[in-house]
């Protein structure tokens, strides 16, 4: 019989019991640990490596950073997450989050039915596996989690459409996007700029690493940062002129952007 681990991660302490309860009625799935906010969650993925993340993305206190973007989150230490399985009261989060690629949706209180659906559906694409102990010596390629998918290094392509006409953008290319009422203007590392009819909202939502929101008006490419100045709360474009601001509300993410080159090959000086 095939098994699998599981983390909660979820701010409701009664919503976190509900669905533990219901899982453990299925011997196919293992409880390791449950996590109130952005954080714990993290640490315990990473000491866990879980092969499934109950996921709460409309957290009754927004101060535990449980959104989506923790998928993002995840990739900055994993090339391959667990299988994320987002539980939340809300039916009109279901498009973000299948944008944001997570394995299953499903609206609580978590049924019992609906979480058989699950556990079908991950039976179909996980082979069979010796499961390891933490600390045993493992190929990664055994854990079910960590099944590679071959197009997971490919470089994304955004398509931009316009009555017939499709233009095509490496996303390596865009040093970062500016909101412009309901469409988004793309800035390209050659300075061309080109504009694509969607929000900056629908852009944060389907962009992972390297893209940051810094301001209610920009997305950067963190591989175009020049520089960061906490001062005057502006980052510099490589190759530019362009100053842009950064706000209070999207500072973590300039946070996340000056740890992430403390990790490369770095000297401070």
């Amino acid at each position: 019989m095939k098994k699998y681990s599981y983390i909660i991660i979820d701010d409701d302490a009664e919503s976190t019991l509900k669905t533990k309860t219901v899982a453990e009625g299925f011997s196919e799935l293992t409880f390791v640990a449950s996590a109130s906010d952005c954080q714990q969650g993290l640490t315990l993925i990473l000491e866990h490596r879980p092969s499934l993340v109950f996921l709460e993305i409309d957290p009754k206190d927004t101060a535990g950073d449980l959104s989506l973007s923790f998928i993002n989150e995840l990739y900055r230490y994993l090339s391959v997450i667990p299988k994320i399985i987002v539980t939340t009261l809300k039916k009109e989060l279901a498009y973000d989050a299948i944008q944001y690629g997570v394995f299953d949706y499903l609206l609580k209180p978590v049924l019992e039915g609906d979480l058989l659906k699950t556990i079908l559906k991950l039976d179909k694409i996980v082979p069979e596996t010796q499961f390891v102990r933490r600390g045993d010596k493992f190929n990664a390629a055994a854990i079910p989690f960590a099944k590679r998918n071959p197009n997971i290094e490919a470089p994304l392509i955004i398509c931009i459409k316009s009555y017939g006409d499709y233009r095509y953008l490496n996303a390596a290319d865009i040093s970062y996007f500016q909101a412009d009422n309901n469409s988004t203007d793309i800035y390209l590392k050659s300075g061309e700029m080109v504009t694509a009819f969607k929000t900056l909202k629908y852009f944060e939502n389907v962009l992972s690493y390297p893209f940051f929101r810094i301001h209610n008006s920009y997305i950067i490419n963190r591989d175009y940062v020049a520089r960061i100045h906490n001062g005057n709360s502006v980052c510099y474009i490589k190759n530019s002129s362009k100053k842009i601001p950064f706000s209070k509300t999207y500072k973590s993410n300039v946070d996340l952007i000056i740890a992430n080159f403390s990790e490369g090959n770095y000297l401070e000086v």
